[in-house]
């Protein structure tokens, strides 16, 4: 596939910076030079950010909650706007879905209480079965989590798209543009999240107990469903 894509990356190790550069290139089928970055830890969030890319993609955050207002907030949420009003091709996974969500009118909350950790499965809601981004998915499938923060209230316009026993609005988009957000890593597979999970041990407080950690690394399983899903966005939207 022959075009370029924009990731926004709230990170500030060098390791993760590139495995999620290369992870969001391996699950949408392209070469991780046709992945720009712009890390708003490190650098201006400007419009100039959507010149010549097909889609804009919001990545995850391990130190950083959708909840608190940062000094690139106001920039961040003006370009997910900016890029729906273009008609570009936008996808938040994790932390990217929760932030698309309040960009545009949702609510988010830190729910420690539901936090999910893991391989865990998620559901379809109707509409999700409709969706031809979700073409070929069954019902059920499974997907990596690794998240505190959740959507409470989906924007207006919103359309649920998956939901699991946990939470509501595992996945959503926006029904007047071709805005996604999937509250699992739809670009991680088992490998990847292992080292997410390593990167990261320290910000979930229930992976303390070395027992509990390495119960929860054994359980993770290749999510081949929800790994497609990247790719076939950029095929209906951005191709």
């Amino acid at each position: 596939m022959s075009l370029a894509v924009r990731l926004v990356q709230i990170r500030d190790r060098p390791n993760i910076l590139a495995e999620e550069r290369a992870s969001f290139a391996a699950r949408c089928g392209l070469d991780v030079a046709q992945v720009r970055t712009t890390n708003v830890l490190a650098e201006p969030v400007t419009a100039e950010a959507l010149d010549g890319v097909g889609a804009l993609f919001i990545g995850g955050a391990g130190a950083h909650s959708v909840v608190e207002t940062y000094a690139w907030t106001p920039s961040l949420v003006a370009l997910c706007r900016l890029a729906a009003s273009r008609g570009v091709p936008t996808f938040g996974a994790c932390w990217g879905h929760q932030f698309l969500a309040r960009a545009f009118g949702g609510t988010v909350v830190h729910d420690p209480e539901r936090a999910e950790m893991g391989t865990l499965a998620v559901d379809l809601t109707d509409a999700g079965r409709a969706d031809p981004l979700f073409e070929g998915v069954p019902d059920r499938f499974e997907a990596q989590m690794g998240h505190h923060d959740r959507v409470s209230v989906l924007p207006p316009g919103a359309v649920e798209l998956a939901q699991n026993a946990v939470a509501p609005y595992q996945a959503f988009r926006m029904a007047d543009a071709p805005v996604y957000g999937a509250q699992f890593h739809a670009e991680l597979d088992a490998s990847a999240q292992r080292g997410r999970l390593l990167a990261y041990r320290a910000h979930y407080p229930e992976t303390g107990d070395d027992a509990a950690f390495q119960t929860l690394v054994d359980g993770l399983r290749e999510t081949p469903h929800a790994d497609g899903l990247l790719g076939r966005f950029l095929t209906l939207y951005a191709a």
